[in-house]
Parts: structure tokens; sequence; C-alpha cells
């Protein structure tokens, strides 16, 4: 069965969005299948939390990592159930069993996000528009701009940690290729963004040593802060990959 691609247009926070999602749009939950839904380290802290699971039981259980070859860092992907139609495997029939705390793209949908860092340590936003033909939810009666739509979803927690990692992501020896990563430095950068948990027994038991002094908030993500430990995570990788 040929599968038809959405059609993507750009669009400002200013515009008109008419969209709306809910158990009664005749697609509800369609887009929870068959898709590559993949997790930032902000959506697998959020998961995990909201599942009382510890990091490392999340990623065994339901996440996926690829090392693709154009990619400097491994992505990690939500696994899917194998029913026929890759289902996502918190959907069920009645909606998203962790709505309250779903990844960020599932938060935007129908929009997409994509963020660079300036010169001058600002973020520069770019939004597009999904529109795939399943979707049903842009005949609603409900219509307010992309901006007000992204901030009733909740994004704008998601987007500040998703915009704290642009520094890794984009700094110049990654985007021309000149740093390739070790082995070592591929284990850590897993460890400090996505295991969470086990990323703060290490240090806390001196097994990880950190090479500059901790402030008061990272103080607090060494006793229980996740939020502060994963900021605290960037800031050792960078200094490690990039030194400074």
């Amino acid at each position: 069965m040929e599968t038809l691609q959405p059609e993507i247009n750009p669009i400002a926070a200013s515009d008109p969005l008419r969209f709306a999602c809910h158990p009664q749009v005749p697609c509800f939950n369609e887009c929870c299948r068959e898709l590559d839904l993949a997790l930032s380290p902000y959506d697998v802290l959020r998961l995990k939390k909201a599942l009382a699971m510890r990091s490392g039981d999340f990623l065994k259980q339901y996440v996926l990592v690829s090392r693709e070859q154009d990619q400097t860092f491994p992505l990690c992907y939500l696994s899917m159930v194998d029913d026929g139609r890759a289902s996502c495997v918190f959907v069920t029939a009645s909606g998203c069993r962790v709505y309250a705390d779903r990844p960020g793209s599932c938060r935007a949908y129908p929009l997409g996000r994509g963020a660079s860092l300036q010169t001058d340590g600002t973020i520069h936003e770019q939004l597009a528009l999904v529109r795939e033909a399943h979707c049903q939810g842009f005949a609603e009666q409900c219509t307010r701009t992309a901006a007000d739509f992204l901030e009733s979803q909740g994004l704008a927690i998601y987007n500040r940690f998703n915009d704290a990692l642009l520094r890794l992501y984009q700094h110049p020896s990654v985007q021309d290729k000149s740093f390739q990563p070790s082995e070592q430095q591929l284990n850590r950068y897993m460890l400090a963004l996505y295991d969470l948990d086990r990323f703060r027994q290490l240090i806390n038991s001196g097994t990880i040593t950190l090479p500059f002094p901790l402030n008061q908030q990272q103080q607090q993500g060494l006793a229980d802060n996740d939020e502060e430990l994963l900021l605290l995570g960037i800031t050792w990788l960078y200094r490690d990959f990039f030194g400074g």
C-alpha cells in the first residue's frame, strides 16, 4: 500500500492555524501509528518520571538506539508495537496513556520546529506546517495563531532543554564533520543525556569526577533535580568534546 508523503510548508508564529485534535475527530490516534518517533533527552526525562522508572530501565524497555551514517551522535527512537501498523507503545483506544508527559514532537503536531543557535547566543526559530492525508483535524472549527497553539501544548519547557543542546549539535566542528566522537565519548553522550539516574549515581560515588566546580543549581541536580542534572550533563559533554 502506497504511503502518501505529507505536505510540508513554512508557517510563521503569527499565522493563523485551524486545527484541533480530540477523541471525536474521526482520525483520532492515527498519527500515533506508522511513525519513527525520535526522543530528545528531555522527552526521556519526562517519560521515565511519569512511569516511575529508572532511566536505564526505561531505555531498555522503550528505546531503540540508532547510529546513522550522517549523524555525529546516536538517535534514540521510541519502540513501537509489532501490530502490523507500528503503533506507539503508549497509545490506547481512548488515547495516549502518557499524555501529560508525551514527547515534544507529539505536542507540536501538526507543526514542526527547527531552531538554530546564532553567534550572539540567541535562538532563531522556524516553523513548518505538516499536512498528512489522514489528518482531519484541519476541518475543526478552532483557529488560533501557530504561536498560541504551541503555547497551549506546553512546548516552552521542551524547547528550553532542546535549545540547550544546540551548542553541542551545532558546534562548528560538528557542522563541518571534523569532530568524530570516540566510543567512550558516545557512551558518555548516552549516559549524561539519556541515563540520568546512572549519571547521578556515578558522580555521587566518585566514579566520575567533574573537571569544574558546581554551582547551586548543579548541586541540586546531583541531589534529586533531573532537569538541572540534564543541564549539567550538557555542560560536561561540551567540555569533554570541545574543551574550554
